[in-house]
């Protein structure tokens, strides 16, 4: 890789298992058993301990748009930190350009609203997270557990609906080739109707992450 926070689906695809979904529209793959049945309840553990209400940049008046807890995790956890030297070598973009992982839980009645994971370029918000480490380039994403009813992540605009399963891990590139914001990747974490939902998620920048 080039270094500069891009994957590549002939990276991906390399990895066993890796399959891409079809559309023309977006970079959308989707890698079961990722991690093991261990390895998530590890994780679901950590969350557990300690976790924070969500945020959401550039807000837009919804108390409601994300109602979800966090759990920032630091990579000095022997389990965090080799989680993201797996998610480095699945993608091939080095860690130098990853943000923090994070964990997220998800209540009964939670969720994310639909919206895509860049920074709007004109937005009130841009410059405060993007000066730095420039705009978001690559979400993995995977579940560390089977939610008993909801929970779904749905890409709407291509209309593909994703299931919670265990270690299940889903990526994919927030732009175009041109570089600019894929709004094909709208996407919307749906409400818990019954249980607890858990997933981890890694985002990389253009640029090393400050």
């Amino acid at each position: 890789m080039d270094g500069s926070g891009e994957s590549s689906a002939a990276r991906l695809l390399a990895h066993p298992g890796a399959a891409r979904f079809p559309s023309s529209r977006l970079e959308l793959f989707i890698l079961r058993e990722f991690l093991s049945v261990e390895r998530c309840a590890q994780l679901v553990a950590l969350i557990e301990g300690n976790n924070r209400p969500s945020t959401l940049a550039d807000y837009n008046g919804d108390d409601a748009f994300r109602t979800s807890t966090t759990c920032d995790l630091s990579t000095d956890n022997p389990i965090v930190g080799a989680l993201a030297r797996a998610l480095s070598d699945l993608s091939g973009i080095p860690l130098s350009h990853a943000e923090p992982l994070q964990g997220q839980r998800y209540e009964v009645g939670q969720e994310f609203k639909a919206h895509t994971d860049y920074f709007e370029p004109n937005s009130a918000d841009f410059q405060k997270y993007c000066a730095v480490a420039g705009q978001r380039t690559w979400t993995f994403m995977i579940y560390l557990n089977e939610v008993e009813a909801g929970g779904a992540t749905r890409f709407k605009v291509i209309d593909k609906m994703i299931q919670p399963e265990v270690g299940k891990l889903v990526g994919w590139n927030n732009r175009r080739p041109d570089g600019s914001g894929n709004a094909a990747t709208l996407h919307h974490a749906m409400k818990v109707r019954k249980g607890r939902k858990y997933v981890i998620t890694q985002w990389y920048r253009e640029r090393p992450w400050g």
